[in-house]
């Protein structure tokens, strides 16, 4: 397994954006351009964060779909 280092400083700011949003706090989902989160901290960091948070992560039309709940999930179709 690949050791992750900490997100630099600009990266962690875009970071704590991303889970401040309101719907973090509801349980809700957030959504983020695959391009932006690597242009911002890179893939491996940003899903490192969804995990360590207990969080969902799903990839789906160039989309990161975060479900920002650590219930149990199933994909209908």
């Amino acid at each position: 397994m690949q050791m992750l280092r900490s997100p630099p400083l600009l990266a962690q700011a875009w970071l704590d954006d991303v889970f401040a949003a309101k719907a973090v706090g509801k349980g809700g989902i957030v959504r983020r351009a695959v391009r932006d989160v690597e242009r911002e901290m890179g893939r491996d960091v940003f899903v490192g964060e969804v995990r360590k948070r207990g969080f969902h992560l799903i990839e789906c039309g160039g989309q990161f779909i975060v479900i920002c709940n650590a219930g149990q999930m199933h994909v209908i179709c």
